[in-house]
């Protein structure tokens, strides 16, 4: 039920951190990669390679709607149809709210629900024409749920993108389309550097977490695999939380 052999997963984010950990726990599980990120996935490349799978890389930046389309048609030219499509691509920034600038919000806003959305249609799009169904899983946030401080544009980003993907999964179901999120937890990436610096923040969040450490990227393979695969068939609209229990504290 969790063989993903034959199948192909567009993941966007793919060079380092989350999306590259997504990207390679689905080849492991024997999908083929398009990459899709600023930034070329050299690593990530090599490491779906050792998985035995193939990574197609195309350039672009996800900070506008602009690319979507070509990214898709150079998508579906190189590789065929898309069977999974991971909404990974983030940024954030970091201010008090009372100084946060228009400049920030709409950078955030843009990459990680203007394009998350566009992108979910027009992929979407393509299934239904072709009488077929798919996967889309969203990378929302334990923002999605809390607060969170002195990230405003990134917690409106992630709570929206959490009421998209129930949204997409009351219109899509019918459809064959399985719309699903996963929150990562306090995770050890670059965008979580800076609280990790911070000895107090570090201390604090670490108190919090049942499991007593920040997540590992690999963490997350799981998650994207059941939601990728035939043993999700019947779950959507649901936002898996990979948190080492930091929400049921």
């Amino acid at each position: 039920m969790f063989d993903l052999t034959g199948r192909t997963a567009l993941v966007t984010g793919a060079n380092t951190g989350l999306g590259q950990a997504i990207a390679v726990g689905l080849a492991q599980a024997g999908a083929d990669i398009v990459a899709v990120g600023r930034s070329a996935p050299t690593e990530t490349a090599a490491l779906v390679a050792a998985a035995g799978r193939a990574l197609h890389a195309i350039p672009a930046d996800l900070g506008s709607t602009a690319p979507i389309a070509d990214v898709l048609t150079e998508a579906t030219s190189a590789v065929g149809a898309i069977d999974v499509l991971v909404n990974n691509a983030g940024i954030i920034r970091r201010a008090d709210s009372l100084e946060f600038t228009e400049q920030d919000w709409d950078a955030v806003m843009d990459t990680n629900l203007k394009s998350a959305f566009f992108l979910s249609q027009a992929v979407a799009r393509t299934w239904v024409q072709a009488g077929r169904g798919g996967k889309i899983i969203n990378i929302c946030s334990m923002l999605s749920f809390q607060g969170g401080i002195r990230v405003p544009s990134y917690t409106a980003s992630k709570s929206g993108l959490a009421g998209l993907t129930r949204l997409l999964a009351c219109e899509w179901a019918s459809k064959g389309i399985n719309v699903n999120g996963i929150a990562p937890g306090y995770f050890a990436t670059s965008n979580t550097e800076a609280l990790r610096a911070d000895q107090g923040r570090n201390r604090d969040i670490l108190a919090r977490i049942p499991a007593g450490r920040w997540g590992s990227p690999d963490d997350l393979k799981g998650a994207a695999v059941f939601l990728a695969s035939d043993a999700s068939a019947y779950v959507h609209g649901t936002i898996l939380t990979v948190d080492g229990g930091w929400m049921a504290r």
